[in-house]
């Protein structure tokens, strides 16, 4: 028997389904390489396996990484949320966690300035890095007008009546402020400013404590405009007598004057906010409720809590969150990102409480004034370190 033969003989003897060496030596490594620099490709092939092309390759989509989520803010959110049930459903039963009717702050009235400083901190988050501005802009517009279609249409009237509809809607008596619309409104003026100065970002914040605030000095200056557009409006502005139909209470309408012609009040009847909202409003109150015997006339008047002037002070809590944000994307150490919440915090609730009990500027959520602004925001801050700690 010649050498051949004896092969042939030796490999028709030996077992198909051996999982040994007989496996492994129908298959071997086959390394490809792309001829446009990227990175070698190993993999074992049959022998009889047809051939990958190196374009093939290239041309697989890559799987998208999921964006990680800040486990701090979420928290947050979700505290938020809780507080805003808590306060619909149980405000009515407990009215000392129930909005403030006027000066002070309660419980409810965190809810709405926590909600910016969210927005605030998922802006800077979210725009940390923008390929192209124009993009950016028409997303930050369109999710604008979605916000505020959303509000005309959930706290616009329709809804509040289901069992008064009526064919036919009156504009005057239509909610064009709200929830969503002051939320509207500060994303929009806060995320803009942060995409037009995109190209100004820092890659690298330099020594000092105010170095943080100096490198974002666009984004406190749109908050200061902000700032000094509400302050001046509200003590300059001239408050005049004016006069109101009651609507709402009783079978006939009835009109009432409140006397005015002041500038500076903070009270309920002749400030500068309400004057703004009566003029800029509509003349349809948002809420109606049960008033005491001796309340005084003007507050049967349809006032606007959300309005255009409380609402830009607003901003100054968008303005707040965001570098709260920034603050989380430039310093990587957990001291000093605490270092800097936890300061800023107090620093804001100090100023609140001096403001308030010297009576210079009293915390007030109607008015959305400007130590209520630091109060809530320095909470907010306090609040957002403590869940970090917890992390």
């Amino acid at each position: 028997m010649d050498e051949g033969t004896k092969r042939m003989e030796e490999g028709l003897n030996s077992p198909l389904n051996d999982e040994g060496d007989n496996k492994d030596g129908l298959k071997k490594q086959v390394t490809i390489r792309s001829s446009k620099g990227g990175s070698t490709v190993e993999r074992d092939k049959d022998t009889m396996a047809k051939p990958v092309a190196v374009d093939e390759l290239e041309e697989q989509p890559l799987v998208k990484k999921k964006t990680k989520r800040v486990a701090t803010l979420d928290a947050f959110r979700g505290l938020t949320i809780v507080l805003m049930i808590l306060v619909d459903d149980a405000g009515e039963a407990y009215p000392r966690i129930d909005h403030s009717p006027w000066n002070g702050c309660t419980l409810a009235d965190f809810v709405m300035p926590f909600f910016l400083f969210i927005v605030g901190v998922a802006i800077a988050l979210a725009l940390k890095r923008i390929p192209k501005i124009r993009n950016a802009v028409k997303k930050i517009i369109l999710r604008t007008m979605k916000l505020l279609f959303w509000g005309v249409i959930l706290q616009g009237g329709y809804s509040h009546a289901p069992n008064d509809l009526e064919y036919g809607v009156n504009m005057k008596f239509i909610r064009w402020f709200g929830i969503l619309q002051r939320i509207a409104l500060v994303y929009c003026v806060v995320a803009l400013i942060e995409t037009f100065t995109t190209k100004l970002k820092p890659t690298t914040l330099g020594s000092g404590y105010l170095s943080i605030f100096t490198a974002y000095k666009w984004q406190w200056l749109g908050g200061f405009v902000a700032f000094l557009i509400y302050m001046i409006t509200t003590f300059t502005l001239y408050v005049p007598d004016w006069s109101f139909v009651d609507r709402f209470n009783g079978d006939e309408p009835k009109r009432y004057t409140v006397i005015c012609g002041m500038r500076g009040h903070l009270g309920p009847a002749c400030n500068a906010v309400g004057h703004v909202d009566r003029q800029a409003c509509t003349l349809s109150s948002p809420g109606d409720g049960t008033l005491r015997e001796d309340a005084p006339s003007w507050c049967r008047a349809p006032f606007e809590p959300e309005g255009l002037l409380s609402s830009i002070s607003a901003i100054l809590s968008g303005t707040i969150g965001i570098h709260y944000g920034h603050v989380l994307i430039h310093f990587k150490g957990h001291s000093e990102r605490l270092k800097q919440w936890v300061s800023m915090g107090f620093v804001l609730l100090i100023i609140a409480i001096i403001l308030h009990f010297t009576d210079a500027i009293p915390i007030n959520k109607q008015l959305y004034s400007f130590s209520y602004v630091c109060f809530t925001a320095g909470a907010a801050g306090i609040v957002f370190s403590g869940f970090y700690i917890l992390e």
